[in-house]
């Protein structure tokens, strides 16, 4: 087999994107019905979850996001020797998306926009932390090559 013929597939780093587009359709669906929900009659709790959970949504698409750039970084950049293992880089993907989560919901910063601090904001991000952390461990990703012919 020639290398004109080779095509190199990331398969796991689909399924994160896989999980991204889910995670993306219920963060717009939440989006979409937040406003009546609001308006409505529902108990305060319901509406207090309501407005936290882009930040759960934002939370856990910031580790997947980061997991599969981590994973596509440790198998294309670095040498062989040098390659993290796969929970380290699961680990430090969730590492660095809690410490721009949280200084931004502390208004240390403002990158993502104007935040206001709110205590629910800041649990529901560290939930949705932790359940991307969750995820990524229950999947398992990798970066394998495979070679298949066209």
């Amino acid at each position: 087999m020639n290398k004109g013929n080779q095509q190199i597939l990331m398969n796991d780093i689909r399924k994160i994107a896989r999980v991204q587009i889910a995670m993306i359709v219920l963060f717009a669906f939440f989006k979409f019905i937040r406003p009546t929900v609001l308006e409505s009659n529902a108990p305060h709790w319901i509406k207090t979850a309501l407005l936290s959970l882009p930040n759960f949504f934002e939370a856990i698409i910031g580790v997947l996001v980061l997991t599969a750039i981590g994973l596509y970084l440790n198998r294309s950049v670095l040498g062989e020797k040098r390659q993290l293992k796969n929970n380290s880089i699961y680990l430090l993907a969730t590492l660095f998306c809690g410490i721009y989560v949280i200084t931004q919901e502390l208004k240390i910063h403002n990158l993502g926009g104007v935040n206001v601090y709110d205590k629910n904001d800041l649990i529901f991000s560290i939930i949705g932390l932790i359940i991307g952390y969750l995820i990524m461990l229950w999947m398992k990703p990798k970066t394998t090559h495979q070679i298949v012919e066209d």
